[in-house]
């Protein structure tokens, strides 16, 4: 770009550091250009306010159209911009008002128009105000997004590559962003769902598996391969098998939204995998869709939707309503930053400037009107109109901000509480953010479900030696009460986990104490040190036997006690086969064989299919077992004159936990779950029974002797799950009489039912 001053376009404003106003302006040299194949039309017909978005319909007259509405507060002119096949473009004015919401019906607009817009107003940085009407603008509520976004200059609303970077943000950009960047769509794809049943599954029986659409079926040897890492492929029977199979009652699926690739990403040849950069709240990411991008893939999600439900599979979708794509000043200029800087994203006190809760350079203000209604009108179209279950939403706390801190009765969290669709639905919260206060596990509201990093934490501990003692496990095994026995709220509000898409797999959490993360091009800095993992001696991958046998030991165990204890449990994708992303933990770059589901891992080792094996007979024991899947918290005293508990803790000896126990150090706890004392009724109103059991946990380096409980506990007892054995394709036929003494592998956990 050529240097010197730029003319300034809008009111002068002191800089920092004594810069002076001249830096808010456009760049000499690029003063707006007409495009040659823009044309102009007549305004458009009036049309109505609402509803927000593109949407076709037959309108005055009999005339069929598209009727478009944008909330633009503080704009000056908004044109609606139709593009015809080969890039001709046509703007039409959009004339009519209405409490900031500029609309317009256009005739002759049908299903299939690709569009955009342009919104004219001040550029003026230093409060805010960044329109910039060369940009054409995606519409926060298009349903379908043709083409992909690059980042090349010209989508930057300021000048990026100014000489002085100080200041960059402040220069307006007057070339044209109509050919680099992606368009809406205008969908009509009516569906009332009338032949679809929703699984409805109670939050006390979920299973919730996380997965990436294209991730879990890019290399699925079942999936035709024109189908792999799209909502098709994901729909494919093949798919569907492997999930019914397993046992999982919910599939959670990383963002799906229409999202971009971060700049830094496209300069190293990389792109963002997981989707953690959401641009259009309401479209299906295109890139997943097998029948293209005009419109296509909305029909697609639906039917992949319908093709789980179908197989008793909810649809839980990962929403990141924190961020957009345009990042922080310094980022392009592709929707809300264009429309209404001001009034979508929290601004710090410079005005230049975005308050940053979320890590990602920019934060949507929830608590104006505007924002809250975009993110709830979004999730109620997910639920009424594509057919979801629910929702993990993405940091959550900083949705739950007021103005500055987060709080518990703040707008967006009020009005999901009392929405009629949306308190029906499932909601899990990512219940924290990067800012201050921002950690708030166990603090949400009932309705809500949280990611339980707690548990996390305290399972990898104990199973790696780290615990000081076992109070804290103990909370974690039996549905943390201490976090979230409060307000009515039950066992399932905590969402169990041992691994998660961010973070290591579950052979890497047992093959490496040390990120590996070399491939995403940021020297391994990127990614958390705070693994919590134990390589069991050896760095990596090795052809050590008596190494591996551990690891595999240890993956049984980990995901033995994830599945037995109370809570709702979440896997990952691959995590029952044995993946490996070579120790890289913050895949969310790699778009490749690091970041896909290796399905060959079935056909090298029988160890995979085994462990696949133990995973469904976890979950088949899970879903046969009330006393596994409480609906309430254990209350610990006793229900009976031969004073049984409901739960009991007992030492190696076979006596019940004192509170001396509790704070010494141990590497063996063993507890009771009584069937007999369940709280609540089945359908028909009766009690519910079920079997006892006792769980032994053991993670010392040696073999201990465990004595069993015997009566009134147990007569004797029946070994379900050892996981010191290799294969468990069938129960061990092992019994053993209450208060006899049993010896316990090192490293090893096991289930016992109870008889008599």
């Amino acid at each position: 770009m050529p240097e010197g001053p730029a003319t300034p376009t809008a009111p002068p404003h002191p800089g920092p550091d004594g810069l002076g106003p001249e830096a808010a302006g456009s760049a000499p040299g690029q003063e707006a250009r007409p495009d040659t194949r823009a044309q102009s039309a007549p305004p458009a017909w009036p049309g109505t306010p609402t509803p927000l978005g593109a949407r076709y319909r037959v309108g005055p007259d009999g005339v069929a159209g598209t009727n478009f509405a944008l909330w633009a507060g503080g704009a000056e002119a908004v044109e609606v911009c139709l593009f015809a096949p080969d890039g001709t473009e046509t703007r039409v004015p959009l004339a009519e008002l209405t409490h900031e919401i500029w609309h317009g019906f256009v005739p002759g607009v049908l299903p299939g128009q690709r569009y955009g817009y342009r919104v004219h107003g001040r550029w003026d940085p230093w409060t805010g105000a960044r329109w910039n009407p060369a940009k054409l603008l995606l519409d926060p509520y298009a349903r379908a997004v043709d083409g992909d976004f690059r980042l090349p200059p010209e989508v930057y609303g300021h000048v990026r590559d100014w000489p002085d970077q100080r200041v960059a943000d402040t220069v307006r950009d007057e070339r044209d962003s109509a050919p680099y960047v992606p368009k809406g769509v205008v969908v009509h794809d009516p569906d009332d769902w009338a032949d679809d049943r929703r699984p409805k599954t109670p939050w006390s029986d979920s299973v919730i598996y996380e997965l990436h659409v294209r991730g879990f079926t890019m290399r699925h040897p079942g999936v035709p391969e024109e189908l792999r890492g799209t909502y098709a492929g994901l729909a494919h029977p093949a798919a569907v098998e492997h999930l019914a199979r397993l046992g999982v009652t919910a599939v959670e699926l990383l963002p799906v939204h229409q999202f971009a690739h971060e700049d830094h990403l496209l300069r190293r040849g990389l792109r963002n995998h997981w989707g953690y950069n959401s641009i259009g709240y309401f479209a299906p990411h295109g890139a997943y869709s097998a029948s293209g991008t005009g419109g296509g893939q909305v029909g697609e999600f639906k039917r992949m939707v319908r093709a789980l439900h179908a197989a008793g599979i909810e649809v839980i979708l990962d929403v990141v309503y924190n961020h957009t794509a345009e990042a922080n000043e310094m980022g392009p200029t592709l929707s809300l930053r264009g429309i209404d800087n001001r009034g979508y994203y929290r601004l710090a006190g410079d005005a230049r400037r975005y308050a940053d809760y979320t890590g990602c350079g920019n934060t949507l203000h929830v608590v104006q009107p505007q924002v809250l209604r975009l993110i709830t009108d979004s999730l109620r179209y997910w639920v009424t109109e594509m057919g979801v279950d629910g929702f993990r939403f993405d940091l959550a706390a900083a949705l739950a901000r007021s103005m500055h801190d987060v709080d518990m009765l703040s707008p967006f969290l009020a009005v999901i509480a009392q929405d009629p669709v949306l308190r029906r639905v499932k909601l899990i919260a990512e219940p924290w953010d990067v800012g201050s206060g921002g950690y708030q596990v166990g603090a949400f509201p009932p309705l809500w479900t949280e990611w339980n990093d707690r548990y996390r934490d305290a399972v990898r501990d104990f199973w790696r030696g780290a615990l000081p003692d076992v109070r804290d496990l103990g909370y974690r095994l039996s549905g943390s009460s201490d976090l979230y026995a409060w307000g009515g709220r039950r066992p399932y509000a905590s969402v169990n986990f041992v691994t998660a898409h961010d973070g290591f797999t579950l052979r890497d959490l047992v093959s490496y104490e040390h990120k590996h993360n070399e491939a995403n091009g940021e020297d391994n800095r990127d990614g958390t040190n705070d693994n919590r993992s134990w390589n069991c001696g050896v760095e990596g991958e090795t052809d050590d036997a008596d190494v591996n046998a551990l690891r595999r030991r240890q993956i049984r165990n980990l995901l033995t006690t994830l599945l037995l204890s109370t809570g709702v449990p979440m896997l990952v994708a691959g995590d029952e086969l044995g993946r490996t992303q070579g120790g890289n933990n913050n895949a969310y770059c790699q778009d490749n064989e690091i970041g896909w589901v290796d399905w060959s891992l079935l056909d090298e080792e029988p160890w995979t299919r085994q462990l696949l094996a133990l995973t469904r007979r976890l979950l088949e024991l899970r879903h046969a077992h009330p006393v596994l899947r409480r609906r309430a918290f254990f209350s610990g005293r006793p229900q009976g004159a031969d004073g049984l508990r409901d739960l009991a803790w007992f030492t190696a000896k076979g006596v019940e936990m004192t509170e001396q126990d509790w704070y010494a150090p141990t590497s063996t706890i063993a507890f009771y779950l009584s069937g007999r004392d369940i709280p609540g009724r089945d359908a028909r109103g009766g009690p519910i029974r079920d079997d006892s059991f006792l769980v032994v946990l053991h993670a010392g380096h040696t073999e201990v002797e465990q004595r069993l409980p015997g009566p009134p506990w147990a007569e004797s007892y029946a070994l379900v799950v050892d996981t010191a054995r290799e294969d468990q394709e069938e129960p061990p036929d092992t019994v053993h009489e209450g208060g006899e003494a049993v010896r316990v592998a090192p490293r090893s956990a096991l289930l016992w039912r109870v008889r008599g």
